[in-house]
C-alpha cells in the first residue's frame, strides 16, 4: 500500500505522507526492530522494561508515520507528532544507557573505534537493519546496546533537524487555514 497521498485534482491540500522516504523513519524502523531483538535476547519477557522499551521504540517510529500522513491538513499536528517521536526515542535512549550502567558496561565515547565505525555505517545510503546486523546481533550486550544507542542518536539528530525544518516551513508558508483562505480568494478572483 503506498504511503504517499495526494489529491487527484489540484486543490489546497498539499501532498502528504511519503514517510518511508524520510531518513528519520528509516532509522527509527531499524531502532524498533533492533529493540525487539535486544529485549528478547537480554530481558525476561515478563520484565516490565521490555514492554516500556518496545513501546518507546514503536512510538518513535509510528509517530513519524502519523505526523507525515497528518501533514496534509495539519502542520501543527505534524510538528507535535514528530516531537512525540523525538521524545519517545529520547526515553528509549535513556533505557539503553540505564542498561549499560546497571550492568556496569561501558558506553562508547565518540572517539571509540567502534563508535567511529558506527558513524561510517550510518552515513551509508540506504542503510538498513542488515547494515547493522553484526552489531545488533552480537553476543556481547555492550556492543549491542552501544550500536543501538548510536542509531538512536542519529535518529534523534535527524528528528531535531526535521522539527527545525517544519518550524521554518510553517513560518514561511503558514498552515492549512492560511492556504485555504488563499485558495478561496484565488478561486473567487478566477470564477465569474
Amino acid at each position: 500500500m503506498p504511503d504517499r497521498f495526494a489529491p487527484k485534482v489540484p486543490g489546497f491540500i498539499p501532498p502528504h505522507g511519503g514517510y518511508s522516504r524520510l531518513l528519520s523513519f528509516q532509522k527509527a524502523q531499524i531502532v524498533y526492530d533492533a529493540t525487539i531483538y535486544f529485549c528478547r535476547r537480554f530481558f525476561d519477557k515478563r520484565d516490565r522494561t521490555v514492554d516500556q522499551m518496545v513501546q518507546a521504540a514503536r512510538s518513535g517510529k509510528q509517530n513519524i508515520v502519523e505526523g507525515s500522513v497528518a501533514s496534509g491538513t495539519s502542520k501543527e499536528m505534524e510538528l507535535k507528532l514528530t516531537n512525540v517521536a523525538r521524545a519517545s526515542l529520547e526515553e528509549l535512549l535513556t533505557d539503553y544507557r540505564d542498561f549499560l550502567r546497571s550492568q556496569r558496561l561501558e558506553e562508547w565515547p565518540p572517539e571509540h573505534a567502534y563508535a567511529q565505525r558506527l558513524r561510517e555505517l550510518n552515513r551509508r545510503p540506504n542503510a538498513g537493519y542488515e547494515t547493522f546486523r553484526r552489531g545488533i546481533e552480537h553476543s556481547d550486550p555492550a556492543i549491542v546496546a552501544n550500536v543501538i544507542i548510536g542509531i538512536i542518536r542519529v535518529t534523534n539528530y535527524l528528528l531535531d533537524r526535521q522539527i527545525q525544518s517544519l518550524e521554518r516551513s510553517f513560518l514561511q508558508h503558514g498552515g492549512l487555514r492560511e492556504t485555504m483562505s488563499r485558495a478561496r480568494r484565488d478561486h473567487r478572483r478566477h470564477t465569474p
